[in-house]
C-alpha cells in the first residue's frame, strides 16, 4: 500500500528570518513550500523501532492526534489571512498553510494504511479529535465582530504555542536515534521529514499572534490550555493504542520501564525537558528560531527519501 501526497501551494516563498538559530548561526532567507512526499507502509511492522514496542506505540500516537490538529491550523489560518495587511506575513502564512495540510494529509494515509492494517482502530480516537479541534476549537459562528475577531486571536495565540511544542518535537525527530536503532526507513523518514518542516517554520505562528496582538496574559493563556491539553491527548492516545495492541501484556510498571528504557536510548524525548521548555518561552526576547537549526533542518528535507520518490 502507497500513499502520496500532493501540495495545493507548490510554489517557493521567501521568508526573511533575522533572529540567529540555536547554535548561533543565522539562518538568512528561507523558502517555505510544501513538499510532495510518498510512503509505503506495505512492509511496515507496528513496532517500528526495533526492541522497543512501547516506545514505537508512543511515538504512532502522532498520527492519530495530527490529522485534525493540522487541519484546525489550515482552517484557522484561513481565517485569519484576509485581515492580514503585511504582503511578507501573508506569504509566510501560506508557505505555513501549505505544510501543514501536507501533514494532515500524510499522517491520515498512515491511519488507514498503517494502524488499521495492524488492527488498531483509529475511528474512536478521531471521532474525539473531530469533537475537539471542529466544535470546541472551531471560529465563532455567532457574536458581534469584535468578539469573533478576539475568539481569533485567542486561537492563533494558542497555535503559536501548540507550535513551540512541535517544534521542539522537531528537533528531537532531527536528533535521536532512530536510524542507529534500526528503525523502519518509511516511518523514520515520515516523522523526520515533518519535524524538519517544522523547525523550518517554527517562527510563523509566533510572528502571526504578535501582529494580531502580543500581550503576556494571551500567552500564559494559550500555554494554561495547550500544554495540559497536549500531555493530556498524548497519553490518552498512547492508552488507546496499547489496549488494542493484542501482541503486548504490559502493566503500569512495565509501560512506565519501557517507556524510560525509550528514552534512555534516544528514541523517546525526555517528557520533562519538553514540559521545562514552556517557561523559555516566556523570556524577554525568546524567539522560535532560538529552537533547532534551520540548516539542519533543510539538510534533511533535500535528501528525504519520501520527498525524493515523489519527484
Amino acid at each position: 500500500m502507497s500513499a502520496t501526497a500532493h501540495a495545493d501551494h507548490p510554489h517557493p516563498i521567501s521568508v526573511a528570518r533575522e533572529p540567529r538559530d540555536a547554535d548561533g548561526s543565522d539562518p538568512g532567507p528561507v523558502e517555505l513550500h510544501a513538499r510532495n512526499v510518498t510512503f509505503d507502509w506495505s512492509d511496515t511492522p507496528l513496532h517500528w523501532i526495533p526492541d522497543h514496542p512501547v516506545a514505537s506505540n508512543f511515538i504512532s500516537v502522532l498520527n492519530l492526534l495530527l490529522p485534525e490538529g493540522e487541519r484546525w491550523f489550515v482552517e484557522t489560518y484561513n481565517e485569519a489571512l484576509p485581515l492580514v495587511a503585511d504582503d511578507e506575513l501573508a506569504a509566510t502564512m501560506r508557505g505555513f498553510i501549505g505544510q501543514e495540510a501536507m501533514h494532515a494529509e500524510a499522517h491520515d494515509h498512515v491511519l488507514w494504511e498503517f494502524l488499521d492494517h495492524h488492527g488498531i482502530d483509529p475511528r474512536p480516537y478521531q471521532r474525539q479529535m473531530e469533537w475537539i479541534f471542529r466544535k470546541v476549537l472551531g471560529p465563532m459562528r455567532s457574536g458581534s465582530p469584535k468578539a469573533r475577531q478576539k475568539h481569533l486571536i485567542e486561537r492563533l495565540w494558542l497555535i503559536a504555542a501548540l507550535e513551540h511544542y512541535t517544534a521542539i518535537l522537531g528537533d528531537f525527530a532531527l536528533n535521536n536515534t532512530w536510524v542507529e536503532s534500526g528503525a523502519d526507513p518509511g516511518t523514520t523518514d515520515l516523522f523526520t521529514w515533518h519535524g524538519a518542516e517544522e523547525v523550518e517554520h517554527r517562527a510563523v505562528a509566533h510572528e502571526v499572534a504578535i501582529y494580531f496582538g502580543d500581550g503576556y496574559l494571551r500567552r500564559g493563556r494559550a500555554m494554561l490550555v495547550a500544554l495540559p491539553v497536549l500531555l493530556l491527548l498524548l497519553n490518552r492516545g498512547f492508552r488507546f493504542i496499547m489496549k488494542q495492541d493484542t501482541s503486548l501484556s504490559y502493566n503500569y510498571f512495565q509501560r512506565q520501564y519501557h517507556y524510560f528504557r525509550g528514552v534512555h536510548a534516544g528514541v523517546l524525548p525526555k517528557m520533562r525537558k519538553i514540559v521545562l521548555a514552556t517557561f523559555s518561552y516566556f523570556r524577554p526576547g525568546f524567539h522560535p528560531n532560538e529552537i533547532g537549526s534551520t540548516a539542519q533542518a533543510v539538510a534533511y528535507l533535500a535528501t528525504s527519501p519520501a520527498a525524493r520518490n515523489a519527484g
